[in-house]
């Protein structure tokens, strides 16, 4: 029988994979929902070329795999001179894979804002960017935050990926572990799993408050 102490001496390097995992999560996070609204706004515009380039975009990485994305970005550009770390390529991969699902988040609660808004604004001699900033996005953020807060979850549990172009996160420490641990696997993926939910709860939870605030705004 394993000993509790044997088991201990392994928590060590699952904590030291979570804190990769947590700064893959938060670098991903700020980065999609930047290209999220840059890429909605963009599928919005009035001029063909950036509804074109915004378009292809969201296709090419809602129907692809992020799986292969990683591959892509971490294994075949370097052989086009464009070498990244583990770590940038599996922000970057994450967050354009994830930018593209968030962008039509946006798309869409812009566009379900009535018209009588925008012509609210147009009367009162408003700019194209003084409606959307003061009007529009107000207003269209509380539709958002519910999608928001699926994209995040999602972006979660996707980091475990980036274990596969050798980036030392929780899932990667984890499957080293089980593989010189082999009477551990259990208990190395009970820990895995409670783990993960821990980095998850205080994003679940942050969602939760602002869905709050919001329908308090609303009251």
């Amino acid at each position: 029988m394993i000993s509790i102490n044997t088991y201990l001496k392994l928590i060590p390097s699952l904590l030291d994979g979570a804190k990769v995992t947590i700064q893959v999560l938060l670098w991903s996070l700020i980065f999609t929902f930047i290209i999220a609204f840059i890429a909605g706004l963009g599928k919005l515009s009035k001029w063909m070329v950036i509804r074109g380039i915004s378009t292809v975009y969201i296709e090419i990485f809602r129907g692809t795999s992020l799986l292969v994305q990683l591959f892509w970005i971490y294994f075949v550009l370097p052989l086009f001179g464009m070498e990244l770390s583990a770590m940038t390529a599996g922000v970057i991969a994450m967050s354009l894979c994830y930018g593209a699902y968030a962008s039509e988040i946006v798309r869409g609660a812009i566009l379900s804002i009535p018209k009588g808004q925008y012509e609210a604004a147009i009367a009162l001699n408003m700019t194209p960017f003084q409606r959307m900033i003061n009007i529009i996005l107000p207003q269209a953020f509380k539709i958002m935050l519910p999608g928001f807060g699926n994209i995040s979850i999602e972006l979660i549990k996707g980091t475990a990926l980036v274990s596969l172009i050798t980036l030392s996160d929780l899932t990667y420490q984890a499957l080293t572990l089980r593989n010189t641990h082999v009477g551990l696997t259990t208990e190395i993926f009970l820990s895995l799993l409670i783990l993960y939910f821990f980095i998850a709860l205080p994003l679940i939870l942050f969602v939760r408050w602002m869905e709050r605030r919001v329908q308090v705004g609303r009251a």
